[in-house]
């Protein structure tokens, strides 16, 4: 690791000093080290790729339009964040002082090339180790720095190749969705990715299946059937009609997509389940005439992975994936479980102890089968590096053990975490299944026939790991979701049973259900899509471009994603190709391992060869995209919804004249694709207009005040009143008047209407007249500052009603205030400090004193939403955290990140800019 520069040698401290990515896991180590160590953070990365206004002059032509040089073996260059000066100086300061420069960053390929980033910019002129660990405790900490290694240029090459492919993608793919498609959610841009653009399709397509279902309706019988007396305590079981004359009963499985049956069975209507209901109800009894039993064992599951973490925590904790990995990632910090970011399911030799021995002092000796277990990982591109997600330590802390260190939501995941661990190491469950037949024969209008019911019921003899954890499922379709974990009673064939309760049941198939958090990563792990380290971000980013929403768990896509997919299907197949995209994934693996050169690599993406034509031939020879073609989705053969400027909506011609203009129809907000039907069009279609509704003339000018139903909503507008036709009164004939000459030229010129949104408390059908003027008046005018005489208005804005005094403004609580605010309640507004004591009374939730500034925390709800601040400090509450679980020691957390990372400095046009050197080739 030898530097160009000469610098003039500065006296050791002796110390050595050790890098990290985060201030927690700093003040953790620290702790372990002690004062021979000077342990510092980087706060992540501290540089990357240059933005475009950021490349220096005498770069532009070679590095221009992607901050890479494409003919230079697609070098990189970067730049120091502006939010890193800061920090940078700090470990340069640390640096003069130190013998020795550990690199303590997270082993993983992103954790790695953040070490790499540090040591091209720091330029240590002192020796330089790579310091790795997988947990955070005393012993892992000082073993990890007896056992020191070099830089991993390999993995370097890998996190490089994967951050100059993400540029070169989304920088040539997403201006072509800013021109045929438009903007985002909020008019945020549009953005395509090798990973979210395949995810986005992933959803889509799961639309597309639901859109394309046909439900297919059956139905059958159900009853219950007691043994003996209910009166002698019997307890009823539930038996579901099986077979008809010994040919099978539909089920929901024997239908396909399209509703068509997909084998021979019976499927009875309403009215022969009906009929056949109450022929058993007259008979009343029936026999047993099948019995069968069946031993059965189910083993626990591998310890956690990164991916299956999120989706446990998405099942059984009902965190999104980017929650479970906050929460996830100060666990490890805090050193209570092992790193959080791997692929493998092993778990090392003194865990499988650990495990072992607590699943036996909690629950016996035949807790734990005779030998270990050990687990395989089928997931494909996996990483072995690490071990599973589990407890740290040679001895697992129990959850009750640490419940009063860990905050809500930590303390759920590690109850998670350890229970998940001790039961993969446990016993296999027994179990046995019984099944038994029962027949009746009855009379089915003057026809008999023979009903064949079978019930079953499971009975654990052994429960093994589920003890401890059972694993939660996903949403099924139709009948896949019936247990069969009922009591049966002991029965013998020949045994009479009584019929009771007997119901004919109708039923339908469904669709496939739509994608979760938890599912959607399953299903990109299965595919191969995407690192699971990267799942959380990549989930994030389609919900914040708009592609996607959530409703309840289920992830639905937008209208907007259905012409991204599009586009992307249409002009750049390969790039949402599943297999291709999983294929760059094994690129990438092989890059890590050193069998791939990287600009080999990025050669051949990029101008193509004779697998692929190459990402610039692709946007080279696009060809015309015909952008209306493209938001187009036809619904029925009048109907055809638009996705325009400002979002989706129904274009509905009339057959009867073809040649009129269509009308258009706003689509509620709230509206699934799948749900946009021809049933639901024609509702829309029919449904009154609220607005265009006259509420009267304004008196001050004469003009006619119109409510409005408008793309952004309901609103007010006001318009001339229409002049009474010109009639001759000798023919009764509406006299036409000449066109005049300019008469375009005088509508360009004349003024625009007055306009005024509603407010959310108001609605088209029932706002009158006074209130509309007073809309049509905003801002009003409060008074007068007796001070400056500056007036002081009242309005409505972008984030909500508020006061403005010159360039000063202060929010208002309430719409309503608008019209309603004094004088003497503004000035007493503007009395106080705009922020901070105005709103002492706000905090939603108010803390012990912060352990730097000693002055008292306090949760607010701001502008951006909620944060956590002690007067001096704000830090936001992480999206998909909830607020009011935040604690004290969550609180305290948060405001020391913040503080660490230091306020965001103002942007400048100097900044240090790197190109990439190749990585020392080793010998």
């Amino acid at each position: 690791m030898v530097c160009n520069e000469e610098r003039t040698p500065v006296a050791s401290t002796g110390k050595k000093l050790v890098i990290v990515e985060s201030p927690t896991k700093m003040r953790s180590i620290q702790g372990y080290l002690g004062d021979g160590y000077e342990v510092l953070s980087s706060v992540g990365h501290i540089r990357d790729l240059a933005s475009k206004k950021d490349i220096p002059a005498d770069k532009k032509a070679a590095y221009g339009k992607y901050s890479i040089d494409i003919d230079n073996d697609f070098d990189p260059l970067y730049v120091v964040n502006d939010r890193k000066t800061k920090t940078v100086a700090e470990l340069k300061r640390a640096l003069k002082g130190a013998d020795e420069v550990l690199l303590a960053t997270d082993e993983d390929r992103e954790g790695e090339a953040i070490a790499w980033h540090l040591l091209e910019v720091l330029k240590p002129k002192v020796p330089v180790k790579r310091m790795v660990f997988h947990e955070i405790t005393k012993d892992a900490i000082r073993a990890a720095v007896d056992n020191t290694r070099e830089l991993d240029h390999a993995l370097v090459d890998a996190q490089e190749t994967r951050r100059v492919l993400d540029r070169l993608y989304g920088w040539d793919v997403s201006p072509v969705l800013w021109r045929k498609v438009g903007s985002g959610r909020e008019g945020a841009a549009l953005s395509a990715g090798r990973v979210q653009s395949a995810a986005t399709r992933m959803v889509v397509d799961r639309e597309r299946e639901r859109m394309a279902f046909v439900t297919a309706s059956y139905w059958d019988v159900e009853t219950g059937v007691v043994k003996g007396s209910l009166a002698d305590g019997a307890q009823p079981f539930t038996a579901r009609l099986a077979r008809l004359d010994g040919a099978s009963l539909a089920r929901g499985t024997d239908f396909d997509d399209t509703g068509t049956l997909k084998k021979a069975v019976v499927v009875l209507d309403e009215v022969r389940a009906r009929a056949l209901a109450a022929a058993l109800e007259a008979a009343g009894e029936a026999s047993v005439t099948g019995l069968e039993s069946k031993p059965g064992t189910r083993s626990p599951k591998p310890p956690f992975t990164t991916s299956t973490l999120q989706q446990e925590a998405g099942r059984k904790l009902s965190m999104s994936a980017k929650h479970a990995m906050g929460v996830a990632q100060r666990l490890y910090e805090k050193g209570y479980i092992t790193y959080m970011r791997t692929d493998s399911t092993a778990l090392s030799t003194q865990a499988v102890t650990a495990a072992r021995a607590q699943a036996v002092n909690l629950y016996g000796d035949k807790a734990v089968p005779a030998n270990p277990r050990a687990y395989r990982n089928n997931s494909k591109n996996a990483q072995e590096a690490h071990e599973a997600i589990r407890p740290s330590g040679e001895d697992f802390r129990t959850p009750s053990s640490v419940k009063d260190q860990l905050d809500r939501d930590e303390l759920r995941m590690y109850d998670l975490i350890w229970k998940r661990t001790i039961a993969s190491q446990m016993s296999d469950a027994k179990y046995e299944t019984t099944t038994v037949t029962i027949t009746a024969d009855v009379s089915v209008d003057g026809t008999a026939q023979r009903a064949e019911f079978t019930a079953s019921g499971t009975v654990y003899t052994f429960k093994g790991f589920l003890e401890a954890y059972e694993e939660g499922t996903d949403e099924k379709r139709g009948d896949a979701h019936r247990s069969d974990d009922q009591s049966l009673p002991v029965l013998s064939v020949g045994d009479l049973v009584r019929l009771r309760d007997i119901e004919a049941k109708g039923h339908a198939t469904s669709p496939k259900p739509r994608y979760t958090e938890a599912s959607l990563v399953k299903a990109l792990e299965e595919k191969g899509i995407g690192r699971p380290s990267t799942f959380a971000s990549i989930i994030d980013v389609i919900l914040d471009r708009g592609y996607v929403r959530k409703r309840g768990q289920a992830l639905v896509p937008s209208w907007l994603a259905f012409s991204v997919v599009r586009l992307l299907e249409q002009h750049f197949a390969d790039l949402v190709d599943y297999d291709f995209t999983a294929a760059l994934e094994d690129d990438l693996d092989r890059i890590a391992r050193g069998e791939q050169r990287r600009t080999d690599w990025l050669r051949a993406f990029y101008f193509g060869n004779e697998e692929h034509p190459g990402l610039r031939n692709i946007v080279e020879n696009l060809g015309e995209i015909d952008a209306r073609e493209l938001n187009s989705t036809r619904i029925t053969d009048t109907a055809t919804l638009r996705f325009g400027k400002f979002g989706p909506y129904l274009e509905i011609t009339d057959p009867e004249q073809p040649e009129a203009e269509p009308r258009r129809v706003n689509i509620p907000d709230d509206l699934a694709p799948d749900e946009l039907t021809p049933e639901k069009v024609q509702e829309l279609r029919d449904a009154p207009v609220a607005g265009n509704r006259v509420l009267g003339t304004n008196p001050a000018n004469g003009k006619l005040v119109v409510v409005k139903d408008g793309r952004f909503g309901p609103y007010i507008e006001e318009a001339d009143p229409e002049e009474p036709a010109e009639v001759d009164e000798a023919t009764g004939e509406v006299i036409e008047e000449a066109p005049k000459k300019g008469k375009k030229d005088a509508a360009k010129a004349a003024p625009k209407p007055r306009t005024a949104s509603l407010f959310a408390s108001m609605t088209p059908d029932t706002i009158d007249l006074e209130t509309a003027l007073r809309l049509l008046d905003l801002p009003r005018v409060v008074g007068e500052d007796p001070e400056s005489g500056e007036p002081i208005t009242a309005q409505n804005g972008r984030f909500g009603p508020y006061l403005k005094k010159g360039t000063d403004s202060r929010s208002l609580e309430s719409e309503q205030q608008i019209f309603d605010v004094t004088l003497e309640q503004a000035l007493a507004l503007y009395a106080q400090p705009k922020y901070g004591a105005r709103k002492a009374s706000s905090a939603l939730k108010e803390f012990d004193n912060d352990p730097v500034s000693g002055k008292p925390i306090k949760l607010r709800d701001g502008r951006f939403g909620p944060y956590v601040t002690d007067g001096e400090t704000n830090a936001t509450i992480p999206r998909g955290e909830n607020a009011m679980d935040v604690t004290y020691e969550r609180a305290v957390q948060l405001i020391a990140d913040k503080r660490a990372k230091g306020p965001a400095p103002k942007r400048t046009t100097r900044r240090t800019t790197t190109t990439r050197k190749p990585a020392a080739k080793k010998k």
